[in-house]
């Protein structure tokens, strides 16, 4: 039967570099729309997203103010948390250094500037979310 995470733990494991997946309500009836996306997270901070504001995700994002994040271990042990937030800052143009900051804790330094110096600066949207709600899940007893 599997356990929530200690706060310590999850507040770790968000922080850990992983993929995670973005829920946000939708609009003509459809679904919640649902994109794997890159993420910045320091333990007990805000949670930072990038993406292209012209993008849809963006304009969803953008008028609902709320967001589900979802980030999973895939192997065993299996973990997961989940975060459902307020953004509570847009920044338009993204600041380059946040941009960089999340390419770089993917990527690497020298990739992660390479790949952000490959986008239209003034197409780049930043999102601050602020964790509201909390679900973990903790699999390895």
């Amino acid at each position: 039967m599997p356990k929530p995470l200690s706060e310590s733990d999850r507040q770790k494991f968000l922080a850990d570099k992983r993929i995670a997946v973005l829920s946000v309500t939708a609009d003509n009836g459809r679904p919640p729309a649902s994109f794997p996306i890159w993420y910045d997270y320091e333990p007990g901070g805000q949670i930072r997203v990038n993406t292209s504001d012209s993008r849809r995700k963006a304009r969803l994002i953008r008028e609902a103010g709320t967001v589900t994040l979802v980030v999973q271990r895939e192997e065993q042990p299996y973990q997961y948390v989940i975060v459902e937030g307020t953004v509570v800052d847009t920044a338009v143009p993204a600041p380059i250094e946040v941009r960089e900051a999340i390419a770089i804790r993917y990527l690497g330094e020298e990739a992660g500037r390479a790949f952000v110096g490959g986008f239209d600066n003034a197409d780049q949207v930043v999102f601050t979310i602020r964790p509201d709600r909390w679900s973990s899940a903790d699999f390895s007893e």
